[in-house]
């Protein structure tokens, strides 16, 4: 098999080897006064004429030559076969017949008459001065079945509230350009190098004064481990966890599916934690872990199912919007010393408060005994895949190998960005301009509501992008309210599909998440209309 290149502008080179596999790129035909590339005929530049093909043309002759074709058999053959499986997409340009023949090392007139013949059968086209390409067909039907991957797919509709993202339309582009130029000028190079699991240094630096600054966390640029997504950091843990014995993790009655997906993929189990108004009962941690190993013994003790760690979302419960009290997170603390345990904060949206002061991170309280999560899913994009874990000394290893074995280490271009656009300020005042825009959404809800569906009751909206609203008794079921929404293209989520566990499910009257900061400015009040009116339905 051969692998010769023919480079636009220059005469091809002799084949490598046998003929067997050709390597060409287009020539250049023409050129304008500016220097840019033209085609023939004087009109668009060349790249708009057609696709133009610049990778590797491989082109198996061996195999059908030892078939019994003949040359100009195979070659047809192979051709045909790399247009009918997509390879050669429409309006690909294919090689000259003198590059292409030199490249598989045969007669300059056999490819001529193999370009005509399926010129002839509709598979290429061909026209003076431009070159022969792939002819315009139907796409390429794939082999075998369709597989649809629905999961972690989003319902969509023409207005979206769903509880979850940011406005996407507040993303900095040009920050964060400015920060990734100034980033990769004084990167060193062995920064692109396959680099530590816990991920880069500069980053973990940055992020580690800038919690301190921000939300108290106790930690250092070693114990700092860059993730992608709260999700995977979770999932991490939940290995690391595992592998010291644990069989359960309690998390709160009402919190995300996915996060509790991920535990249960990993082998644990959920022990629920009721809620209040002051959060999730911590107070109740001591009892479960003594129900779970005093009511089992002898040959059927399940004592590796007593809770080794919870997680909790203490400085607005994710969805409710509590805030954990204090002496429950001493409770958390506590019970995790007593217990050789851990607790698991996430703190999903802890730059957004808008009525309170910050409440500080729980991991202050024992960086030994407390894992710190955070993410930029929500102050820049989720799709940038940024999240951090501040671990205790005894989880920094076996997390960090775990990481190792899923992907060795993140994005380096995208963590060196962040890590600039934090140390350059930017990264602030991108996350005070934020705030002011969701504490103005939040506040249009709050007055469309208060206006034109009084008999809606508004809560968890003292920090955070989403709102819970409360109906009275007698209203429709959630389910139903759901559908009705989605019917009229209205996309939202009821409170109890956030329910660990559908035995907790209180005895209530219906209530709705909305996630305020989800539409970009200019789709907000139509958002805002359609749900006015479905709870003038309710």
């Amino acid at each position: 098999m051969s692998r010769s290149r023919t480079t636009p502008g220059t005469a091809p080179s002799a084949p490598r080897s046998a003929p067997g596999t050709s390597r060409s790129a287009p020539r250049d035909r023409s050129r304008d006064g500016s220097g840019s590339s033209r085609a023939a005929d004087g009109g668009a530049p060349a790249a708009a004429a057609w696709t133009a093909f610049g990778g590797d043309l491989h082109l198996d002759l061996g195999g059908r030559r030892a078939a019994g074709a003949g040359l100009r058999a195979a070659l047809e053959d192979a051709l045909r076969e790399a247009v009918q499986d997509g390879r050669l997409a429409p309006g690909t340009r294919l090689p000259s017949s003198r590059a292409l023949g030199q490249d598989l090392g045969i007669a300059r007139n056999t490819v001529v008459e193999v370009y005509g013949q399926l010129t002839a059968e509709g598979w290429l086209s061909s026209r003076q001065g431009s070159g022969t390409t792939v002819a315009e067909r139907a796409a390429p039907r794939p082999a075998g079945r369709t597989v649809e991957v629905r999961a972690g797919l989003r319902p969509t509709g023409r207005h979206d509230l769903l509880a979850g993202r940011p406005d996407l339309s507040l993303f900095p582009r040009s920050a964060w350009l400015a920060s990734a130029r100034r980033a990769l000028a004084v990167a060193p190079h062995e920064a692109f190098d396959y680099g530590s699991p816990l991920g880069r240094i500069e980053l973990r630096r940055a992020l580690a004064d800038y919690l301190a600054r921000v939300r108290g966390v106790r930690t250092d640029p070693e114990r700092l481990l860059i993730c992608a997504g709260l999700r995977q950091g979770l999932g991490l843990l939940a290995a690391a966890l595992r592998e010291r014995g644990t069989g359960a993790v309690a998390v709160e009655a009402y919190g995300l599916p996915p996060q509790r997906d991920t535990l249960r993929a990993a082998g644990l189990g959920l022990v629920p934690l009721p809620l209040d108004g002051s959060g999730a009962r911590t107070d109740l941690l001591d009892g479960l872990s003594a129900e779970r190993a005093g009511g089992r013994t002898g040959a059927g003790a399940r004592a590796d199912r007593r809770p080794g760690a919870v997680l909790l979302t203490p400085a607005h419960q994710f969805p409710t919007g509590a805030a954990l009290a204090a002496d429950r997170r001493a409770a958390a603390v506590r019970w995790a010393r007593a217990h050789d345990g851990y607790v698991i904060e996430d703190d999903y949206d802890g730059e957004f408060r808008y009525d309170r002061q910050p409440l500080g991170a729980m991991q202050a309280l024992d960086p030994d005994r407390v894992v710190y999560g955070g993410t930029a899913a929500k102050s820049l994009a989720p799709g940038l895949r940024l999240a951090w874990l501040a671990l205790p000394d005894g989880l920094v290893e076996p997390v960090a190998r775990f990481r190792a074995l899923a992907d060795t280490t993140g994005p380096v271009i995208d963590q060196l960005t962040f890590a600039e656009l934090i140390d350059s300020g930017r990264y602030d005042r991108h996350v005070r301009r934020c705030r002011l825009h969701y504490r103005r959404r939040r506040d249009l809800l709050v007055a469309a509501l208060a206006e034109r569906a009084p008999h809606v009751r508004v809560t968890g909206i003292a920090a955070g992008l989403h709102a819970v609203l409360q109906l009275p008794p007698g209203s429709r079921p959630e389910a139903e309210l759901v559908a009705r929404a989605r019917a009229g293209g209205l996309v939202l989520s009821s409170l109890g599909w956030y329910l660990a566990d559908p035995a907790l499910a209180p005895d209530a009257p219906p209530a709705l998440v909305v996630g305020h900061a989800t539409p970009p400015e200019h789709a907000f009040p139509a958002a805002l209309d359609a749900l006015c009116e479905l709870l003038r339905e309710a």
